[in-house]
């Protein structure tokens, strides 16, 4: 019995389509699509978690169609100007300006790419090393194992912040050494996600059927594993995204992130601190920009576990 015979008698593996199949396969990827949407609509918290990451995406995209301002651009002339619905306001800051006199509005804006680049950047650097670590570990097992796995708890006794304080101190801020830190600190827990899971796939029947007609190693992690251990993956990093977007804002807020004249709304909040008894936008809105961003992916992590994690029992 061939490899591609055990593929068809065992349901759990993934099946190769054939040409006459094409079309009712469409049909199941829409009909999964329109139940998954059904499913989205009926969750509150996942609506607005959608709706939430949906507008802070769509920000960061259209940011030079969204501002008539450089956010970088110093107008001392202009400097805690308050937003348009306050004495002073003008519409031309309609959410004022800070102490050096650039536009709240276009800051914030352009504050959103950099949240969403450090944020979706350091998860594929950190979810590449955890998900390589993890799978190796599963699988094989033994000495591997047990050197990940020491190398994991070593990571894990390490405060994560002290170290990426160190490290950003050392090497000095920037968004490429922010991206490389934050990955580099975050892969232990998608390590030990993607081995759990790789333990108990690597048990059934069709893996072992797999081994059986001398499949490789490579072929069988990449065909038959991974795709049964994604959907933990993406609840994972989905929710690592939010973590992220924190720790790039502390690190910014310290002044060991982001460094001007890119925008950072951890480093908005720095600024603003000094001000928030006298001139409380300077700081309230970025703080409001982390809040709501950080809420939209919480909520839309959340509804992505229910969904996707066979073992909630709860219904998105």
């Amino acid at each position: 019995m061939n490899e591609s015979a055990i593929q068809a008698v065992v349901p759990e593996g993934p099946v190769q389509e054939g040409p006459g199949r094409a079309g009712p396969e469409q049909e199941r990827k829409r009909a999964g699509f329109r139940v998954i949407l059904k499913r989205l609509l009926r969750s509150k918290t996942g609506t607005v978690g959608a709706v939430l990451v949906l507008i802070v995406c769509l920000t960061a995209l259209f940011a030079p169609l969204l501002t008539s301002h450089d956010p970088a651009a110093v107008d001392p002339l202009n400097r805690l100007k308050p937003p348009v619905w306050l004495e002073g306001g003008t519409k031309e800051h309609w959410l004022g300006t800070d102490n050096l006199g650039r536009d709240m509005w276009s800051r914030i804006v352009y504050g959103a790419r950099v949240s969403l680049i450090v944020g979706i950047g350091a998860v594929l650097v950190s979810g590449a090393i955890g998900a390589v670590l993890g799978l190796m570990s599963g699988f094989y097992g033994r000495w591997i194992d047990a050197v990940i796995m020491r190398v994991a708890d070593s990571f894990m006794a390490i405060p994560t912040i002290l170290f990426m304080l160190v490290v950003m101190a050392v090497v000095g801020p920037g968004l490429t050494t922010l991206i490389f830190v934050i990955g580099v600190t975050n892969w232990v827990s998608y390590t030990r996600v993607v081995r759990g899971e790789v333990l108990s796939v690597k048990e059934r029947d069709f893996v072992k059927a797999a081994k059986a007609v001398g499949a490789r190693d490579g072929r069988i992690i990449l065909k038959h594993i991974l795709p049964n251990i994604l959907s933990s993956f993406i609840v994972i990093s989905g929710m690592n995204v939010a973590t992220t977007i924190i720790m790039e804002a502390s690190l910014s807020f310290l002044g060991l992130g982001i460094k001007p004249p890119d925008v950072s709304w951890g480093g908005m909040l720095s600024d603003g601190r000094q001000y928030v008894a006298t001139s409380w936008w300077v700081a309230t809105f970025p703080g409001l920009a982390i809040t709501l961003t950080v809420l939209g992916v919480i909520f839309l992590g959340d509804w992505l576990r229910d969904v996707l994690d066979p073992r909630m029992k709860s219904k998105a």
